[in-house]
Formats: C-alpha cells, structure tokens, sequence
C-alpha cells in the first residue's frame, strides 16, 4: 500500500493561474482527484492503513495537507493586487457539496506555526500585513470537520522570527534542530501551545518546517518525546508516497508547485502510484 499525501500553502498568491496559485491548483485537484477515482482520507486514517488498524481500501486513497497557517486557509480574503482568494475551506465545502457520497471522509490537516510574534513577523515581513496569520481561525477549522491542525513548530526557525533562539540556533532551516534544548523548544513548546487552543481536538501530526527532517529528530527526539506529547508521526517533503515501510517520524509528502506544476502533472504522478 502506498499512499500519496498532497501539500498547499494557502499563502501562495503570486498570480492568478494554476501554477501560481494553490486556490486556484486546490480546487482543480480535488475534482481532478475525484474523477481519476481516488477517496481523500484523514491522515490519521493513513496512519490506520499503513500500520493495519484498518483494512487497505477497496479503491486508491490519498490525503490533503495544508502548510504554515493563514486566514486564506479558512475564509476568502483579498490579496492586494490580485483580487479576492477563495480560501482553503471554502473551496472544501464546495467540492464537498458537489461530490457527496463519492468522498465521505473529506478532510486535511493543517500544520500551523505557534509562536504569536514569528506569525505577525512573518505577515508584516513575507506577505502584506494584513493580520492574516492570527490564530483565531484554528478552532474554526476544527469545528468544519473539514480540517484538523497539526504542529509546524514555535516559530518554523524562520530568519524573520523576533525572538531569541536558544542554543544558538541559527536560522533559516530546520535541519539545525538537532539537540533536546533546541528541539523542546521548536517542537515541545509549540505542541503545548497549539493543543490548549483546539480543545478537544487531538494535535497528532508534526510537519517538519521546509521538510527538513534530521537524524536527530526522526530516530531519536521523536520517537522518545512525540508520544507523550500527543504526537503520532511527522511529516517531511521528501516526494514519494506513505508506505508501511516508512520510519513514522519522517514520513513523506509531494508539494504543489514543488513536485507537479500542472493537472498534468497531478494526473502522472497519481496514474504512477495506481496498484
């Protein structure tokens, strides 16, 4: 059984086709993917799948990812010069009105960065400062039964986080993350955070900033801490399908954009993996 597991990022507007824009390239797929007769499913129930708590599917399945944690995963907003965005969930509930049946277990999980200062930064610095990296929204997702929240770390060790790294830390990748000090405090600290603000929602998933996923994190932090913290696996973006095989701290995930640019290129890299 292999599984593919699909990533967007709400926040990537830098035009209006589908190359550029994952609303766009979202609500294209989803009906893409439905045609080609593939089932969405959780990714706890990939998790299910592949360690056989539940029986392989009658048909080929995937799941739906969704990186870094904006409002433009929840609702439509305007992006300066470009025009209005549909939003993530928005554009969910219209292909979950428009398939039905065919797709029971529509969902995603969206892996969201904690720290309050790395978001507002990150929002003045990397988009357009219109406050659009709060947090108000994750309860919101939730209760849609359309999307989970996942940990995509304290502050994704970002160049434009404001606040001092310990352990000297440098910026700008996550492979750095490769002792406890450092590795409580990106993963442990944000896993505290982002639980008390879903109550009531299980926070399973850890989704490796940029993908980077370390010897350290994956064959050792991980497997001791993530348990007790309520974690269940970790996500890389490393461009193959989930497999019983693989390590379940650095499970792999294809990106829009990164690992097909087109439906075309959706279509082959799914026609690939049909059993």
């Amino acid at each position: 059984m292999h599984i593919p597991v699909l990533t967007y990022h709400a926040a990537n507007v830098a035009g209006t086709a589908y190359a550029g824009n994952d609303h766009v390239a979202l609500a294209h797929d989803l009906r893409l993917i439905d045609a080609l007769g593939w089932r969405i499913i959780p990714l706890d129930a990939v998790l299910d799948i592949l360690d056989g708590r539940r029986p392989a599917p009658d048909r080929p399945c995937l799941a739906l990812t969704f990186d870094d944690g904006t409002e433009f995963d929840v609702r439509p907003i305007e992006w300066p010069g470009l025009g209005r965005q549909p939003g993530f969930l928005p554009i969910l509930q219209a292909f979950r009105a428009e398939a039905g049946e065919r797709q029971p277990e529509l969902h995603a999980t969206c892996f969201v960065i904690a720290s309050p200062a790395a978001r507002a930064a990150m929002d003045r610095e990397c988009l357009f400062g219109g406050g659009v990296m709060g947090e108000a929204w994750w309860p919101q997702a939730v209760a849609s039964g359309l999307i989970g929240i996942g940990n995509h770390s304290w502050d994704h060790n970002h160049p434009v986080a404001p606040e001092d790294a310990p352990d000297g830390l440098p910026r700008g990748g996550f492979h750095a993350v490769d002792n406890d000090v450092r590795a409580h405090w990106q993963i442990a600290r944000a896993q505290d955070y982002i639980q008390a603000r879903v109550p009531g929602h299980a926070v399973r998933h850890f989704g490796y900033p940029y993908g980077d996923c370390n010897g350290f994190l994956s064959r050792h932090w991980l497997p001791q801490h993530g348990p007790a913290l309520g974690l269940a696996a970790a996500w890389t973006t490393d461009g193959r399908p989930a497999s019983a095989s693989e390590d379940r701290w650095a499970l792999p995930r294809y990106v829009c954009g990164l690992h097909w640019r087109s439906p075309d290129g959706l279509r082959q890299l799914l026609d690939g993996m049909r059993p």
